[in-house]
């Protein structure tokens, strides 16, 4: 008797994880609540041409932050702001003592900027919490929601989780007209406490961000996920070119030492040693000055920019060893003399986890959504919170590449099929112990 009892019991535990197996395979977000959300997040901020004027710890972007805590309490979540200005929703899992799995992005945007980038990762995160509560899923380790602050001015809040941040960043002024301290107590947070924010890898089991592309890769080739291998480093300089100053009507097109010269054939030397290269790399001039700037001198000086990202900072280098020689080649065959300025505003590139990028694309698979392993091209949260936890980003396409503009679009389909993948990525990295690195 107590050995049918026992069989029977093992029978219902055995058919109760079966449905729950089932129910998570088939679990999907709601696609309708997800763009109805997307589309009242743009309401805050939305300018007379469309474009999104929500930048950080402005008046716009604190009422659509007191809307989202409304909304999140009213799920049952956890809410609260960091020292940062970070806010972050929690939701308890199964085991106690158990790190976090972490994901979001940020809303804030660029001046006139769109109504995707950043928020499409907010909503989609907040969409995949609300499926799990009404699906009853409980995860077995917590989650965290997070939504960073001032991404779009230095990448604010997640570097301050990545203990990034000092003094000098906290007097930065930003987009609003306050500075970053200013701007954090604004929101909520604390530029005493800054410090209290930082997270060690021990605190957290994963991070995951959904973004838009911001590229034209996804859309051009009708692709519906880009699994994202890591998110680029970029090195700047100020290029100073000195020729000499002379009169435009009486020195002789031989006998010139124009740096306008010099500059223009840098300019196609820079795209050609890039375009040359092997790889996903790209380079950039996107500055450029001239002195003194009349059009009847020629000009004795000219300073411009030069912009290298890569997922390799070694490969980084060698492209600039290169386009600096040439650079000297110009000036020797020009009379004129090359100084490269490093800036500081460089970042280093940040792989995402392999394991974690595995789990993106299988699920895509699963879902039967196309995909693609590719780059990140512009910055994010993700890079620096790669740095603390294994961290995977999920791209959807942006129709015609087009980001930080009015113009900027992501399909309601698009979107809806990144928080799918969002949604299964969290509920297979929760089964998942990782080995730290």
């Amino acid at each position: 008797m107590k050995i049918n009892k026992i069989i029977w019991i093992a029978i219902v535990i055995f058919i109760n994880c079966s449905n729950a197996r089932a129910q998570e395979e088939t679990l999907e977000v709601n696609s309708n609540r997800l763009n109805a959300q997307l589309k009242k997040l743009s309401t805050f901020g939305m300018n007379s041409n469309g474009g999104n004027d929500r930048v950080a710890f402005s008046d716009h972007d604190i009422q659509a932050r007191a809307y989202l805590t409304q909304y999140l309490e009213g799920l049952g979540l956890d809410v609260f702001t960091d020292a940062a200005g970070n806010l972050i929703a929690k939701r308890e899992g199964k085991i106690k003592n158990l790190s976090p799995i972490t994901f979001g992005s940020h809303i804030d945007a660029v001046p006139n900027g769109g109504h995707y980038d950043g928020d499409v990762g907010v909503i989609g995160a907040i969409e995949v919490l609300e499926t799990m509560i009404e699906n009853e899923i409980v995860t077995k380790h917590p989650l965290e929601m997070i939504i960073f602050s001032n991404e779009e001015g230095a990448i604010f809040g997640s570097r301050a989780m990545a203990g990034k941040i000092d003094q000098a960043t906290l007097e930065v002024k930003t987009a609003s007209g306050y500075t970053n301290g200013e701007g954090i107590l604004r929101v909520g947070g604390n530029p005493d406490k800054i410090m209290e924010v930082k997270r060690s890898p021990e605190d957290l089991h994963a991070f995951l961000e959904l973004h838009i592309e911001q590229g034209n890769v996804l859309h051009k080739n009708k692709l519906d996920i880009g699994v994202v291998e890591g998110i680029v480093g970029l090195k700047w300089w100020d290029v100073e070119i000195t020729g000499l100053t002379n009169h435009a009507g009486t020195t002789p097109m031989n006998d010139r030492k124009d740096a306008m010269i010099a500059a223009a054939q840098f300019v196609l030397a820079v795209n050609e040693i890039i375009t040359k290269t092997e790889g996903a790399q790209v380079g950039t001039v996107g500055r450029i000055e001239a002195f003194p700037g009349a059009p009847n001198v020629i000009p004795g000086k000219v300073i411009l920019s030069l912009e290298i990202r890569d997922l390799d900072a070694a490969k980084i280098i060698l492209m600039f060893k290169q386009i600096e020689a040439k650079a000297h080649e110009i000036g020797k065959s020009t009379e004129t003399s090359f100084e490269f300025k490093p800036i500081d505003a460089t970042a280093e590139p940040a792989l995402t986890d392999i394991r974690i990028q595995d789990i993106i694309r299988q699920n895509a698979i699963d879902l039967n959504y196309s995909q693609k392993t590719m780059p990140s091209g512009a910055g994010h949260d993700a890079q620096d919170m790669a740095v603390i936890t294994p961290t995977g980003m999920i791209f959807v396409p942006s129709v015609n590449g087009i980001s930080h503009a009015p113009q900027e679009y992501s399909t309601p389909e698009a979107i809806t099929k990144g928080a799918n993948v969002l949604l299964h990525s969290i509920l297979d990295i929760d089964k998942l112990e990782f080995r730290k690195n």
